[in-house]
């Protein structure tokens, strides 16, 4: 399932680092792709969407 979310604190390379390493401690498999002009984060995933949402917010980063 392909994911488009909005992470409006999403700032730097960094942020959208940490923002793979959650995403992929629920789904190892999963491509995350995050723009930060945009602040936009795609995300191929086979986990539900709410999970995914809560892996970014726990790290930091609260999903719109």
């Amino acid at each position: 399932m392909a994911l488009q979310l909005k992470v409006p604190s999403m700032a730097c390379s960094a942020c959208s680092d940490t923002i793979t390493k959650a995403v992929r401690t629920i789904d190892p498999g999963a491509e995350v792709e995050a723009d930060t002009k945009t602040k936009m984060v795609r995300v191929e995933t086979q986990q539900p969407e709410a999970a995914v949402r809560r892996a970014i917010a726990e790290a930091g980063y609260p999903v719109d």
